[in-house]
């Protein structure tokens, strides 16, 4: 079979995942406003830039390289040919618009029943929130000239060849896809492992070596401005159904289930970790809240084909209440991790991906059955091969980069950086400017 295959397209898929894909990409604004109201007033504006910067940046290598190692033809088991969709060749199909040759296919290329340029589209989003999510693990002390190139080797020689291990399925944009998607058959279905795990070992690994925030972690870091990280997680949660139902790839009953399984592992994993706070502080919390709605996202991405209703709840209970108690971890063990990105989506990735092997069901659209449902321990194992082989790969390849980067032009920025403000010292501007409108901090006060 010739790649990409030619034909026409069905309307209602193409238009879902149109949709889809917008809706993926508000994600990365959503994320910037929930990272950025997390962080010190004087680096909101350097906290939003390393996502938004991801979205022009990644953007690029994407349409340069990315997407034809991602899913082009499979080498050597590892990535995608990258000369194969090299600069998005043969993406958009105007030769076979344009041709008069009666021989020639009709139609444009296609990826399943959607125009291979909007597959293309849509997987570029998945690429954009992984590389964001990352930052939260370093904020206040990055360099922002590091975390572009950082980024830009990171999502390179990690995201692209990882995105072709989970996400290139045999027959669809190249006659040869990824192993663990088409060789051991482990379900991620929308990215427990190619971003969540991904993206919170490297964020811990960069978090490691960059080193502590100064004073942490006896100076308390409080977030300042929780309204901005609510409504982040509100952007998130309705971006995600575009990631999760999206995955669908169509219009169906698939992009169903998986919208009502996403729906109800998030609202079960936000009351779990209400509850967890409630036992051990004694009060539920609105970072709480927004937290464990981000957990439960997290957790039900790998699983969201493959679990019925009580799938989702457990799982969406677990991840709550196992994601609350594991962003303690970073003091027990003295890694700086400023915005939770291993304790959500490390672990929260863990905890999905590993559960459908237990609480899978032929039921769901997947139709596979994990230990709970008679499956026996073989889904378990898969699900245990895709997660760590992720992790451990992301885990060596980020050290790399991160050293690298380290002794050649710097990860961390100075001291005096560091304690004005990196929205000062990086990007000479202010998030918050009081004489705009008249009069100092203290005046303002004093008035009100």
């Amino acid at each position: 079979m010739a790649f990409p295959v030619i034909g026409a397209p069905d309307a209602g898929d193409t238009a879902w995942l149109l949709t889809a894909s917008a809706l993926v990409l508000l994600m990365t604004p959503g994320l910037a406003f929930f990272y950025g109201g997390m962080v010190r007033g004087k680096n909101v504006l350097n906290m939003i830039m390393m996502s938004i910067s991801a979205m022009g940046l990644v953007t690029i290598l994407w349409c340069l390289y990315g997407f034809s190692m991602a899913f082009g033809e499979d080498k050597g088991n590892f990535l995608g040919d990258p000369l194969q969709y090299f600069g998005l060749k043969g993406v958009f199909g105007g030769q076979y618009l344009a041709t008069t040759d009666p021989e020639a296919p009709a139609g444009i290329p296609l990826a399943g029943t959607i125009p291979l340029s909007v597959f293309v589209a849509f997987q570029l989003m998945f690429a954009i929130i992984t590389v964001a999510l990352i930052s939260g693990a370093v904020a206040d002390r990055l360099k922002f000239g590091s975390w572009l190139l950082f980024a830009g080797i990171w999502v390179t020689v990690v995201y692209f060849p990882v995105a072709h291990w989970v996400f290139a399925f045999d027959g669809v944009t190249a006659e040869n896809g990824g192993w663990i998607a088409s060789g051991i058959k482990a379900i991620d279905f929308a990215g427990g492992t190619a971003v969540h795990i991904n993206a919170g070992v490297a964020g811990l690994v960069l978090a490691v070596i960059l080193g502590k925030r100064k004073g942490w972690p006896k100076t308390p870091f409080r977030p300042h401005n929780l309204p901005f990280v609510m409504l982040g997680a509100g952007l998130l949660w309705f971006g995600w159904f575009g990631f999760n139902a999206g995955s669908a790839v169509g219009a169906n009953g698939i992009a169903g289930a998986t919208f009502l399984t996403t729906t109800i592992a998030t609202a079960a994993a936000m009351l779990a970790w209400l509850l967890v706070e409630k036992i051990r502080d004694g009060h539920p919390t609105s970072l709480g809240a927004a937290s464990g709605i981000v957990a439960g996202l997290v957790a039900i991405t790998p699983a969201c084909s493959s679990v019925n209703v009580v799938g989702a709840l457990a799982i969406g209970v677990v991840s709550g209440a196992l994601c609350a108690l594991a962003v303690g971890l970073k003091y027990r063990f003295g890694f700086d991790d400023s915005l939770d990105v291993v304790g959500v989506h490390l672990v929260g990735g863990l905890v999905g991906t590993l559960m459908v092997g237990l609480v899978a069901t032929a039921e769901a659209p997947a139709a596979v059955e994990g230990l709970f449902y008679g499956g026996g321990v073989e889904q378990l194992k898969l699900q245990a091969v895709g997660a760590f082989a992720v992790l451990a790969y992301s885990l060596v390849v980020t050290a790399v980069i991160a050293y690298a980067i380290k002794f050649t032009i710097g990860l961390r920025a100075s001291e005096e950086a560091e304690s004005a403000g990196l929205d000062e010292s990086e990007h000479a501007e202010t998030a918050y400017d009081f004489t705009a409108v008249g009069g100092t901090a203290r005046s303002l006060v004093k008035e009100a």
